[in-house]
């Protein structure tokens, strides 16, 4: 459709068509025209357009039109690619993805994900989903747009949800040594040592399925932890580093565990300095799955409720420690946390206080299993049962 007639400026140019409607268009960096992406009322609405646009090529804010006219679904799958991430946030980023974020982005460029379209989906997902799946859902997405805005492929990020990525989870559960002595002896004396590094290490599973002969100095009473071995949903194991930097440590037992280290060594761990020290009855390497039924039947037997998992037994190992006299810095070192902000405010804790803190711990356990011989609890009497 022709114009009637049009007027050029200092800047762009507008006209107006047969309609009476008004178009505008510019000239960019490169030389290459761009027109309005809708018509004007007035020309004047048409000018102001066109005010714009030179205020931002002034500023340096100015942003091809055609930038952000990229595939969601190519650009986050590209993201997640070049991220190098480890195997288990691989997968987790990969599902979320594709249950919670593609099924509504997924046919949208870039710049059509808009903030109305962002507190949309969040509402729907809300209603259908856990909160702390959709705050993992809606950080990802975040992460993935705000690379957006850095690639130069939209002016601005529209995930500004305030408190939308935070997660709020209940309070986990701690057990009683008692209880933990209990589970252990539930689970039979083969997984008996990895309930105690747990709950006193605090060590994780995937840390656990990792540890080698070479890494245990009974004399000592240290474990290093050099490597972790996450099992992904698909059964699949997954060796590689500990979850950071500050996972790879030197953990100080207390004296109490000697006696159940030596044994475990004696009993169960493979041969050799690079034998796994926790193998299932067939000699096979940890699995989380089969480890899974154990737990379950013997949380039952101990009376422990539902919820509690045996990642909880980190949780009880803090505090425990914390009881014995740790600073929240040890507990830290122990447990092989990092953070930032952490590191700002906790206190330095080296070798030897960890040799203090496990000595606090050896007497904190050591004095609990006396009063409860002295007069049993309901645990014992499971135990005893």
């Amino acid at each position: 459709m022709g114009n009637a007639k049009g007027s050029r400026r200092r800047f762009g140019a507008v006209r107006q068509y047969r309609s009476g409607r008004w178009t505008a268009s510019y000239l960019g960096p490169d030389g290459q025209e761009f027109r309005a992406p809708e018509t004007f009322d007035t020309k004047k609405d048409a000018e102001v357009w066109l005010s714009q646009i030179e205020a931002d090529l002034t500023r340096g804010n100015w942003q091809d039109p055609d930038a952000g006219a990229v595939n969601f679904k190519e650009y986050a799958l590209q993201w997640v690619d070049e991220r190098g991430l480890s195997a288990t946030t691989d997968e987790l980023y990969r599902r979320l993805l594709r249950l919670h974020l593609l099924p509504t982005f997924e046919g949208l460029d870039l710049d059509e994900i808009t903030a109305p379209r962002v507190r949309t989906w969040r509402t729907e997902r809300l209603s259908s989903t856990g909160a702390t799946t959709v705050a993992k859902s809606y950080r990802l997405l975040k992460a993935i747009m705000e690379t957006a805005v850095d690639d130069e492929l939209i002016r601005r990020n529209p995930c500004r949800i305030r408190g939308a990525g935070k997660e709020s989870s209940a309070e986990r559960q701690i057990a009683t040594v008692a209880q933990v002595d209990a589970l252990a002896d539930a689970l039979g004396p083969r997984w008996r040592l990895m309930v105690f590094l747990g709950a006193y290490g605090p060590m994780r599973p995937e840390e656990q399925a990792e540890l080698r002969r070479r890494d245990v100095d009974l004399d000592e009473m240290t474990i290093r932890v050099r490597m972790a071995a996450p099992e992904l949903t698909t059964g699949r194991r997954a060796p590689g580093d500990t979850k950071s930097e500050a996972g790879k440590r030197v953990v100080v037992l207390p004296a109490f565990l000697r006696t159940d280290l030596r044994r475990h060594l004696d009993w169960y761990a493979e041969r050799g300095p690079d034998g796994l020290l926790f193998v299932g009855e067939k000699g096979k390497p940890f699995r989380r799955s089969t480890f899974g039924r154990k737990w379950c039947r013997a949380r039952g037997l101990v009376g422990m409720p539902d919820g509690f998992r045996f990642y909880d037994l980190r949780h009880t190992g803090h505090t425990l420690a914390t009881r014995s006299g740790a600073t929240l810095k040890d507990t830290m070192v122990r447990a092989g946390q990092s953070s930032e902000k952490a590191a700002l405010i906790y206190q330095h804790s080296d070798l030897e206080r960890q040799q203090e803190v496990a000595s606090g711990l050896d007497e904190l356990v050591r004095s609990a299993r006396e009063k409860a011989v002295e007069k049993p609890s309901g645990a014992d009497l499971v135990r005893d049962a």
